[in-house]
């Protein structure tokens, strides 16, 4: 029997951290700026007036009444009505479909054909890499709207081609944001590695690298979305986008600048749904750039 029993005092075992990955820390961090969710917020409002506004717009909006022309708002046009007595808030409603759509799908082109050549010319190098990034730095060299007008006048004045110009000239702003990324990414260990191993060009390409480079790529296309959508107003406003009667909002405001004095609100609410959405879309870029990229983490 132990008559000198010494007492071992057992540290308590520190309490790890559940590991967290890096979408679900940028998440986090997200939701911590108000700024970043009131822009997601305006963001969202948009989205879902463009799916299911146009089952609740009280009229349609091609509807012409002459008699009501050029009303002011009112509990039954609540944006008055166009030259043509036509519903503004109705035409507004369905020109956010318009909108949304083509800022989302010229910026999936030019993100799909942007991040292909930017991550050959990285790669790849020599000159392939020289070839890609002359064509970058040729096109970077004009004006974006003056090039879009360039492209669009070419193909002929629509909607499609006013997408097809506006993901054309965003092109060398994903290849070149991509290029730098890979020229970083393809010099880490595992690359190097996975090349040893023997490891085909293309695996390593989509598995390991497009992967790693996808941070830019997000915070770059939301801000892009913005853009495209201006400019698909700028190509409307100068007759090169979308083509009456549709109502898209670039569209609207060049048919009610000749009302700009008598009936400014033909005007008003179609500049102030452009404005809430880039608007939108550049605080929730801003906030997704905050989160998820280091080296704006303090």
């Amino acid at each position: 029997m132990m008559t000198g029993a010494i007492d071992i005092k057992k540290e308590a075992a520190p309490v790890q951290e559940k590991a967290v990955g890096p979408w679900l820390e940028g998440w986090r961090s997200f939701k911590k700026s108000k700024v970043s969710l009131v822009g997601a917020g305006i963001v969202l409002f948009f989205i879902l007036l463009a799916i299911f506004g146009p089952n609740v717009a009280s009229q349609g909006i091609n509807e012409q009444d002459l008699s009501k022309r050029l009303l002011a708002p009112s509990s039954e046009h609540w944006f008055g009505t166009d030259d043509f007595g036509r519903d503004i808030f109705s035409r507004i409603i369905h020109g956010a479909r318009i909108s949304l759509w083509v800022g989302f799908f010229s910026v999936v082109l030019s993100v799909i054909v942007g991040s292909l050549l930017g991550i050959i010319a990285g790669y790849y190098g020599k000159w392939i890499d020289t070839v890609i990034s002359r064509i970058f730095d040729i096109m970077l060299a004009f004006p974006s709207m003056l090039l879009a007008i360039a492209v669009v006048s070419v193909l002929g004045p629509s909607l499609q081609n006013a997408l097809i110009a506006i993901a054309i000239i965003n092109i060398p702003n994903f290849g070149r944001l991509i290029r730098s990324k890979v020229l970083s990414v393809k010099e880490e260990e595992y690359i190097v590695s996975a090349k040893a191993i023997g490891m085909r060009d293309s695996r390593i390409l989509f598995s390991h690298i497009l992967p790693n480079s996808m941070t830019p790529i997000i915070v770059q296309g939301t801000l892009a979305i913005a853009t495209a959508i201006i400019e698909a107003a700028a190509l409307g406003f100068l007759g090169l986008g979308a083509q009456a009667p549709a109502p898209e909002w670039g569209k609207m405001l060049a048919d009610a600048r000749k009302f700009l004095l008598n009936a400014p609100w033909t005007m008003i609410f179609p500049g102030l749904a452009i404005m809430l959405t880039v608007l939108g879309f550049n605080l929730m870029g801003d906030g997704l750039r905050d989160a998820l990229d280091p080296k704006m983490k303090s």
